[in-house]
């Protein structure tokens, strides 16, 4: 099984075929993408790019535009003051499919 390290939205994932995940939300309109490798996995042999591996590219397409992530909640506080505020928070998220690494 081969894998592969992408660089998606500032962040670095190890990807391999056929596996989805949840990336940093893409520009609207975006169906697939093509991506450059930066270090590649093949077994026992591993090959590091400079920064790129050359001749290897990662096709991903979009399966969900736009997903929110969980919830969370931000809290400042103060103490001795009666001072607190409570905030939430939902992360947008693209849901991506890797469909090739040639």
């Amino acid at each position: 099984m081969t894998k592969a390290v992408v660089k998606i939205g500032g962040k670095q994932h190890i990807v391999t075929e056929k596996e989805t995940l949840l990336v940093d939300l893409l520009q609207e309109g975006t169906k697939e993408l093509t991506l450059d490798a930066l270090l590649v996995i093949d077994g026992d042999k591993t090959t590091v790019g400079a920064p790129t591996v050359k001749g290897v590219k990662v096709t991903a397409k979009v399966v969900e535009a736009e997903v929110k992530g969980d919830k969370i909640q931000v809290i400042r506080y103060k103490s001795k003051k009666r001072v607190h505020k409570v905030n939430g928070h939902r992360q947008k998220y693209s849901r991506i499919e890797i469909t090739s690494i040639k």
